[in-house]
């Protein structure tokens, strides 16, 4: 069995009774062709963007169920011949694919856990060391500098 979604709208000019009989209906008959409904939204009264047979609104409904594609054929001759239908889409739904986890820079290396059997990590551990050591500054003088420079140009 493959899991379908179909997604219906019905004409405004109907009762949301009307529309409520029919999601009924529509359940009865998947149920019937021995399949599984595994969610289910009553019709929603909804203005539509753009006019579907000279209606700018309807009752938009929708089913998640499992189904026999033989049976399915049915399903979409009973939707086409319904007077109630404005319009309706069945869509086969894949079962979805997980996705890998994306591996992200991390900026805190203090974050990391260290152990020492592979390199990678020994260089981790090297470079925690050289940002735990105090950098050291010496007051240079201005002689100092130019006694250097004498030195390397040579003059």
């Amino acid at each position: 069995m493959k899991t379908y979604d179909l997604t219906y709208i019905l004409s405004p000019e109907i009762t949301s009774e009307e529309t409520e009989a029919f999601a009924k209906e529509i359940e009865s008959f998947v149920q019937s062709k021995e399949g599984v409904i595994i969610k289910q939204s009553n019709p929603i009264a909804k203005t539509l963007s753009y006019q579907i047979k000279k209606h700018a609104s309807g009752f938009i409904g929708s089913l998640e169920f499992q189904l026999e594609p033989e049976a399915l054929m049915e399903l979409k001759e009973k939707m086409d011949k319904d007077e109630k239908v404005n319009r309706h889409m069945i869509v086969i739904k894949h079962p979805e694919k997980k996705q890998k986890i994306r591996r992200t820079k991390n900026k805190n290396t203090n974050e990391f856990v260290v152990e020492k059997e592979s390199p990678k990590e020994t260089i981790i551990e090297k470079k925690k060391e050289v940002e735990e050591k105090p950098v050291e500054t010496k007051k240079v003088e201005l002689k100092d500098i130019e006694q250097k420079l004498e030195e390397l140009l040579g003059e």
